[in-house]
């Protein structure tokens, strides 16, 4: 198994001609993220006590968590963000993020020297808990040059084994395995090809080699019938850092077609 950790790093402060509300408006880092989400922050980064009034209190957070949205490049519409902070924040039934969770993970597009060339692989990683506390673990792989191997037949005519293959003793496998382009047709209905033994094998044959980590971001399913996309901006405003970059109200029942984009299943 392979264990990896992102560090979210702190973007440098630079030169804020002596202003220090950007020091402290930045959201510098995603656990930052999350303690302010659920008002357990206050704007100049102190924790608050739980005993404190502003602590998960559902007024404070309505004036704070607009300030964890992407609010310059326009991609998230105003009622959209307006309908998911009324939500989020209702007195009887107030949603908060948990950093130890399940339903979010981690996207890292990282470059691979793969055969010569430089390929970009996403892998997606997850927190687990263990005995002395959590860690991050690699739960998905995507690859082009996997995805392209499985599934990219468009007439399947023809490609099955006979049910009375075995009155001659299966000697049609022959033919099966002439095709094995398509080899994955005569497998159980059930079948998905695991990636993350694909990319285990690659690596530890030395045919893929890790470079850098080329970009990260969060993907969110914690809130009840919402989903959004968190980003980090390195910009010299009071809205950078990690912040809420994609924001979708869905189902529960829908989630799972949604997840399955982001993983690039076919």
């Amino acid at each position: 198994m392979f264990i990896a950790q992102v560090v979210c790093y702190a973007q440098p402060i630079g030169t804020y001609l002596g202003d220090e509300r950007f020091m402290y408006a930045e959201t510098k880092q995603v656990n930052q993220f999350f303690r302010r989400f659920n008002s357990e922050e206050d704007l100049s980064g102190k924790r608050l006590d739980a005993k404190s009034r502003e602590f998960k209190n559902p007024e404070f957070r309505r004036k704070y968590i607009p300030m964890l949205f992407d609010n310059e490049t326009g991609k998230i519409e105003e009622a959209l963000k307006k309908d998911f902070i009324q939500d989020v924040t209702r007195k009887d039934q107030p949603k908060l993020l948990d950093f130890y969770g399940k339903d979010w993970f981690a996207e890292v597009k990282a470059s691979f020297r793969y055969k010569g060339k430089v390929e970009t692989v996403i892998l997606f990683l997850s927190l687990e808990q263990e005995a002395l506390g959590h860690k991050w673990v690699i739960s998905n792989v995507y690859f082009k040059h996997f995805a392209d191997l499985f599934f990219n037949e468009k007439d399947m005519a023809g490609k099955f084994i006979h049910p009375m293959s075995h009155e001659l003793d299966f000697m049609n496998l022959i033919k099966v395995f002439r095709d094995g382009k398509n080899l994955e047709y005569y497998f159980d209905n059930e079948y998905k090809p695991d990636f993350r033994t694909l990319f285990l094998y690659e690596v530890k044959k030395g045919d893929l080699v890790f470079e850098a980590v080329d970009d990260v971001s969060f993907h969110f399913f914690q809130l009840d019938n919402w989903y959004f996309e968190l980003t980090e901006f390195n910009r010299h405003t009071a809205n950078s850092g990690w912040l809420i970059s994609n924001l979708t109200k869905i189902p529960e029942n829908q989630k799972d077609l949604l997840l399955k984009y982001i993983y690039y299943e076919k």
